[in-house]
């Protein structure tokens, strides 16, 4: 308290007065104080700095590859699914609503009847197939999604519990899969 009362009163003496404190005996000091290199430069040519550039460039250090990354880690299977997951579904999307406006200049029947009727023609493994290859990935997705706030909220963060939420995340979403598959 009585340091910040010291400063305070110490800027109030220097904003009423400023010459009191800056006067030319104080840039001489400060100028004194300041460091200076003793450096000097030469013109070369454009060649000459190309061969430094490029020299210098050799001592730098090689960013990472994906390749000395351990495969192993508990975090590295689920998050990067969760990317493939999201992307297939928004490229998905993005892929499908282009089609069903180019629909009727190509004279594609890509209304809800059409396709009902196509599915429904399918035979049972096939229509579970495919119906298995939408619902995991959506089961997964929201499962890993869930996996992840928590995780952005700090919870679960023991190596132990990491490994056996990843565990549960793959098999509650094989779970649904099938049963989304086989059973609506």
């Amino acid at each position: 308290m009585i340091a910040q009362r010291t400063g305070t009163t110490a800027l109030r003496r220097v904003a009423a007065n400023p010459n009191a404190v800056f006067t030319s005996t104080f840039a001489k000091a400060a100028m004194s104080q300041m460091q200076t290199r003793q450096a000097t430069t030469q013109k070369i040519s454009a060649d000459e700095a190309r061969s430094i550039l490029d020299q210098q460039r050799l001592n730098r250090p090689v960013s990472p590859h994906l390749d000395i990354y351990d495969k192993q880690q508990t975090f590295f299977g689920g998050s990067i699914w969760q990317r493939f997951t999201g992307s297939g579904f928004s490229g998905g999307l993005y892929v499908f609503g282009a089609a069903y406006l180019a629909a009727p200049l190509l004279g594609w029947h890509l209304e809800s009847a059409s396709l009902v009727s196509a599915f429904g023609a399918l035979p049972f493994a096939v229509k579970s197939g495919v119906k298995f290859l939408v619902a995991w990935p959506f089961a997964f997705h929201a499962f890993n999604g869930v996996r992840h706030l928590a995780l952005d909220l700090g919870l679960f963060m023991k190596r132990q519990q990491i490994v056996k939420g990843g565990w549960y995340i793959w098999g509650a979403s094989l779970v649904s899969g099938l049963y989304l598959a086989f059973f609506l």
